[in-house]
């Protein structure tokens, strides 16, 4: 069962929300976050102006291929990310990814997963990115906050190594299933950075698989994120938080998510926190841990 957590009680109630956030974490990785911080309406134009990019011709969308670029932004065609990296089966759906914006004078330009957005010609679509990103992002970080408490550390802990973040903000469209064999919509695989917010349309699709079960559906509450652990986070916590395996089934209709991907600074040293035990992983840059599982997922398959 998918646990339901209310946001509003991080405020009224903080030691009962913590608790219940720590059970999550530990036993599926996986919760439902009602209430968030971020606007409903910044939601919902969020939503709206991703169905426009998915709508352009397809010629308007490959002008700005995630391809044409070394840093993970723009459009991704069917077939250009396979997330199951054991399966030879390639994803169906579209994605438009955008990062940490930054101007193009900015010296930071050139290193390392810092590269300029790349925006479709749609009136307010990046006004809007922009905005949500920033908001998905303070409502990560207020996530982590939470965290650092259930692993009795001060809560400001992780605010500093997430303020220049890698966090992805990435919008998916699935198209309805064809009836060929081995489709998948998107394929098994864990998540690669710290926390994962996810806003839909509702449409049915997304499943997990919790280290002990079977493939069971994630549920869909109006409002509410689906949030999960990323792959990062455990090994920061030196495996007390558990990122479990989910997929995206191909959809009787399609379906339109939108993903936001928390991620430290590109410098942050990911490393077993304090209290967490004798270090089970040596540690490494957040940004360097990131490309490895990039570099796995952009790979063609043979």
């Amino acid at each position: 069962m998918i646990p339901i957590l209310d946001w509003t009680r991080a405020t009224t109630d903080p030691d009962a929300f913590t608790a219940d956030l720590g059970q999550a974490v530990r036993d599926t990785g996986f919760f439902l976050l009602k209430n968030p911080s971020v606007p409903a309406g910044l939601r919902a134009d969020t939503l709206q102006q991703a169905g426009a990019l998915f709508d352009l011709p397809e010629a308007e969308k490959q002008a700005i291929s995630i391809l044409n670029t070394p840093h993970f932004r723009g459009w991704g065609k069917p077939g250009d990310e396979s997330l199951d990296e054991s399966s030879p089966e390639v994803d169906t759906k579209q994605t438009f990814n955008i990062g940490y914006d930054l101007a193009d004078d900015d010296p930071r330009l050139g290193q390392q997963f810092r590269g300029l957005n790349q925006w479709p010609d749609l009136p307010g679509f990046r006004d809007t990115m922009l905005a949500y990103y920033d908001a998905a992002q303070a409502q990560g970080v207020g996530l982590l906050s939470m965290l650092a408490r259930d692993l009795s550390l001060p809560p400001d802990h992780f605010a500093p190594l997430f303020d220049e973040p890698l966090s992805a903000l990435r919008l998916l469209h699935y198209p309805p299933a064809s009836g060929a064999d081995g489709e998948i919509g998107a394929g098994a695989h864990t998540d690669y950075g710290a926390v994962t917010l996810l806003m839909t349309d509702g449409e049915p699709g997304l499943q997990v698989r919790p280290r002990d079960g079977d493939w069971t559906d994630v549920p869909h509450v109006d409002g509410a994120y689906v949030v999960n652990i990323g792959d990062c986070l455990m090994r920061w916590s030196n495996d007390i938080y558990v990122s479990t395996p989910h997929r995206v089934l191909p959809p009787k209709r399609q379906r339109r998510s939108v993903a936001f991907f928390v991620e430290a600074n590109p410098d942050a040293l990911v490393e077993a926190l304090p209290s967490t035990g004798t270090p089970k992983y040596p540690p490494i840059r957040a940004a360097d841990y990131l490309q490895s599982r990039l570099d796995a997922t952009y790979a063609p398959k043979s």
